[in-house]
């Protein structure tokens, strides 16, 4: 993949852009290699050198999507191409974010859209999709029929047919003793017996695998850009969704940040080998 170089002048345009800066200065994040606390927009040039960028977040947390934003637009000022990947909607409903970006859909009728794949959430994500309706910033969907993942973890992943495996990108789901070790750090689930949890992370390895074959074949096809992918923490997490992009292209650049969440990602636990930022909020 080639990629063009982030310059010096590309920063210099970020600082000289009128409003830049203002109202993202508040979000704090703390570089999980040296330790140290630091600001957005040091740790900017880092994000922009990465082809993807995953920013975590726990679904119902308003401060996490407004941190989100925050990342996206701080890329988009400093004139970086930036596409948003979202798991909010399934593949199949590309067209519809399409659609939404290119003015042709108002909230009225886009937001019924939203519901059938994400609930009743909207006023949560709203300044996002409003955002890169009014830039132009492309969106787009990476997750997987939701009756699919379902059938996976009440039945296992050998249950699909032909015609449901037809749904999905081509994937590759073999759950190893490593996996299972982070789904039990992350879910917890002493409830299950072992062949439930097993089928349970075989539904989340297909979630993880599929956003990352639909990430990187959007990547593939515009290179230019950087794919921030906004899903659940867990699929961020560097052992989730990294992994599988690690495993499919090598070479793709990544960079992580996870929010700061009580009893998963803490600041006195959370290291370098789960995320490359954690973002402090409030």
């Amino acid at each position: 993949m080639t990629r063009k170089t982030v310059t010096t002048a590309s920063l210099l345009l970020m600082i000289l852009t009128a409003g830049v800066g203002c109202a993202d200065e508040g979000l704090s994040l703390r570089d999980l290699r040296t330790g140290r606390p630091v600001g957005l927009y040091e740790a900017l040039p880092a994000l922009q050198s990465a082809q993807v960028v995953l920013v975590g977040e726990q679904h119902d947390h308003a401060g996490h999507h407004a941190a989100q934003l925050q990342i996206i637009l701080a890329l988009h000022r400093a004139g970086t191409p930036v596409a948003v990947a979202l798991e909010m909607f399934e593949h199949r409903s590309q067209a519809v974010l399409d659609a939404w970006v290119a003015g042709k859909m108002d909230e009225k009728a886009f937001a019924p859209h939203f519901r059938a794949n994400w609930g009743e959430t909207w006023t949560l994500y709203r300044d996002i999709f409003i955002a890169c309706r009014d830039k132009g910033i492309p969106m787009v969907a990476v997750n997987v029929p939701r009756e699919i993942t379902s059938q996976v973890a009440r039945w296992g992943f050998a249950s699909l047919t032909a015609e449901q495996l037809g749904l999905l990108p081509t994937v590759t789901c073999r759950v190893d003793l490593e996996y299972l070790d982070l789904m039990r750090r992350a879910h917890g689930h002493a409830s299950m017996d072992e062949e439930a949890f097993t089928r349970f992370c075989e539904a989340q390895l297909v979630w993880d695998a599929s956003m990352a074959v639909y990430s990187l074949e959007y990547l593939r096809r515009n290179q230019e850009r950087t794919v921030v992918l906004l899903t659940g923490s867990v699929h961020a997490w560097k052992k989730g969704i990294p992994a599988q992009i690690h495993r499919l292209s090598s070479e793709t650049r990544v960079k992580v940040l996870l929010p700061e969440t009580s009893g998963r990602f803490q600041r006195d636990s959370v290291t370098h080998e789960d995320a490359d930022y954690l973002i402090l909020v409030p």
